[in-house]
């Protein structure tokens, strides 16, 4: 999950669904780690170019809406410092967070220090505020909380229905920061609603020429994939996704239902690396961030970044299959 609006429920069926996994002797054979186990013999992650730059990113990332926001509970934040491990030994280096994810900016920030690792991570956050005054101080907030001066990517969030000259605005007092070098990337997210966002999204794509744009888009909700991921494409822009769980409501759908065999033609073992690999299959798409508060959760999602994606006709058997869930 990657949203900062009420809590919803927590990814609790997944455990379930990794304890299904079956054939782990074919997945070591793929070179793709068991779900709850680094391991430097697996596959490399895919990494695909921001469109700007050409600097490569691992397809897999993590975001951080409810899972990270824990205060100081000592036991959570351990737990929270091996799903980081987990991710930079995994190869990826993506963390996405945001001021209103309550305490997580500042857990990510802590955990960062701790480890040392802030040159290795990717870092993406958000500004809400609307007034140049507000949206300066809540950025600066970001910047202290974070425990860095830089920062990889500033979004500004949520603005489907945001007017849009002061989405300009916005994004005019984005560009001075980066021109300061305080921001290497900025864009915009969007998390709520997609589908009736989609049409102002790629208005902003095609007047803005923007770094990143981040969207709700999963098997259950898949409105991007007509307009919105094309305009990405044609105008050059990168593509982070939240919510491809779209918020558990996957994993309860299949609870006690084993992966289809014929999943093993695209190398996903589990019902994570299922609906994250259809995802992942649309080359428009930069990386996907799952919140992720468990190591094991963080392997399963890496490894949805190794071995083979489906093509087009598998994808449409993934649909026809999900769809038949109710």
């Amino acid at each position: 999950m990657n949203d900062d609006s009420k809590p919803v429920p927590r990814l609790f069926t997944r455990r379930e669904a990794l304890a299904m996994t079956a054939g782990l002797g074919a997945a070591a054979a793929l070179g793709i780690a068991p779900a709850g186990v680094a391991t430097a013999s697996a596959k490399p992650v895919l990494t695909r170019p921001i469109p700007r730059t050409g600097e490569r990113l691992a397809v897999v990332g993590l975001g951080t809406a409810i899972v990270f926001d824990i205060g100081d509970d000592a036991a959570q934040r351990a737990e929270r410092r091996a799903v980081i491990e987990t991710l930079l030994r995994g190869g990826a280096r993506l963390i996405d967070t945001a001021p209103s994810y309550g305490a997580a900016e500042s857990v990510v920030g802590d955990l960062l220090a701790d480890l040392k690792v802030r040159d290795k991570v990717f870092v993406a956050t958000k500004v809400r505020a609307t007034s140049r005054d507000r949206a300066i101080a809540e950025m600066q907030q970001s910047q202290r909380r974070l425990r860095t001066e830089k920062i990889d990517l500033m979004q500004i969030h949520n603005v489907g229905f945001v007017d849009r000259d002061e989405i300009a605005a916005q994004l005019a007092l984005l560009r001075e920061w980066k021109a300061r070098g305080v921001f290497r990337y900025i864009g915009v997210s969007h998390s709520q609603s997609q589908a009736s966002a989609n049409g102002r999204l790629i208005e902003i794509m095609r007047t803005e020429k923007l770094d990143f744009i981040q969207v709700n888009y999963s098997m259950a909700e898949r409105s991007v994939e007509e307009r919105l991921l094309p305009a990405a494409a044609e105008t050059g822009t990168a593509v982070l996704v939240n919510l491809p769980f779209a918020r558990a409501r996957l994993f309860r759908a299949v609870r006690g239902k084993p992966v289809p065999a014929w999943a093993a033609e695209f190398d996903a073992p589990t019902w994570g690396q299922f609906f994250l690999k259809y995802i992942l299959a649309s080359e428009a798409v930069n990386a996907v961030i799952p919140g992720t508060d468990k190591p094991e959760y963080m392997v399963d999602n890496l490894n949805a970044g190794r071995g083979r994606l489906p093509d087009a006709a598998q994808r449409r058997k993934m649909v026809e299959f999900v769809d038949s869930l109710g």
